[in-house]
């Protein structure tokens, strides 16, 4: 048997030197881009060095110093901080004096002072959620393409909940601080604006790829819009919506220790003291605290988001 060998056409070839081409214009524009972006940050630390009074490289070995303060000379100290416990350590200063923060509740009976934080803080991350929740589903589906047939209406609403994401919920807290004073109400209120937009942006995005024949078989039978939506958009993605609204819940945790840092109240007011006045122990049970509250939280929403969505929807290539 004679095996015969086809020399490759002029059409392959070309197509093999326009690979070729765009390989190396690939690499080319990878390079660029990495070499723009080392720029970028040495020119930055550059500025930072300059701009620091203390001189940012200067001081670069020493960035990890404040670790000294944070180990407590007695280990004990931190669960006594975390249930205001007498540290025996105490000299009448504010480093040590962990009873005074109980919250009584009933006689001997108290809730311990950063678990209360605590509380406060998720109860922020909650409220705040629920008001994103309440006003994203409405938003969402006078935003989504499908349903909503008026594009102006469509356009008026989509920039409103992009501006109400354009801002970080720092800034708009500093604002409402100003108005309402500091506190979870200011928190609360600024979370809950940016949960809007957020939480209104990935709505829409799921309304726009609902299954339409239930919507165009009440649309036959000569259902309103509000009807439709109802019986024919809701049923379909309420799963996603809950899932998503836990996600957000996550997120909004932890949004609002940083803001609780600058005024908002809870356990980020605290921890942000702690810090500035170099209280080790407390330190540590705050930040013990916080990591075992979201780690729980992440936990508990992770498997209720499986039991809404299905298990499937977590899998890769899902």
């Amino acid at each position: 048997m004679t095996l015969s060998v086809t020399a490759p056409s002029g059409d392959t070839h070309q197509m093999a030197a326009a690979w070729r081409r765009q390989t190396s214009l690939r690499r080319f524009y990878t390079v660029l881009g990495v070499g723009l972006l080392l720029a970028a940050m040495f020119a930055s630390m550059w500025f930072a060095d300059e701009a620091n009074a203390g001189h940012f490289f200067d001081r670069l070995p020493h960035i990890l110093d404040f670790l000294s303060w944070l180990v407590p000379k007695d280990w004990n100290d931190v669960w006594r901080a975390l249930f205001d416990i007498a540290s025996p350590h105490d000299t009448g200063t504010q480093e040590f004096n962990f009873p005074l923060g109980r919250v009584h509740v009933w006689g001997d009976f108290y809730i311990p002072e950063y678990f209360e934080l605590m509380l406060t803080t998720v109860n922020v991350a909650l409220v705040s959620t629920f008001i994103g929740f309440v006003f994203a589903v409405p938003f969402s589906f006078t935003a989504a393409r499908n349903l909503t047939p008026h594009p102006a209406l469509r356009l008026v609403v989509k920039r409103f909940m992009e501006l109400l994401r354009a801002f970080p919920e720092i800034v708009i807290a500093g604002l409402f601080a100003a108005i309402v004073s500091t506190g979870p109400i200011a928190a609360v209120i600024a979370i809950g604006l940016h949960s809007i937009g957020a939480l209104g942006k990935l709505f829409y995005e799921i309304n726009e790829n609902i299954d339409m024949r239930a919507e165009e078989g009440l649309r036959a039978v000569g259902a309103n819009w509000f009807e439709r939506v109802r019986f024919a958009g809701l049923p379909q993605v309420l799963p996603n919506f809950m899932s998503y609204t836990l996600l957000r819940v996550e997120i909004n945790v932890r949004v609002s220790t940083i803001i609780g840092a600058v005024g908002g109240g809870g356990i980020g007011e605290e921890l942000k003291l702690s810090i500035s006045r170099g209280f080790g122990a407390k330190t540590l049970a705050l930040v013990l605290l916080l990591f075992t509250t979201i780690f729980i939280i992440d936990q508990f929403s992770a498997w209720l988001r499986r039991k809404l969505v299905g298990e499937q929807a977590f899998m890769m290539g899902a």
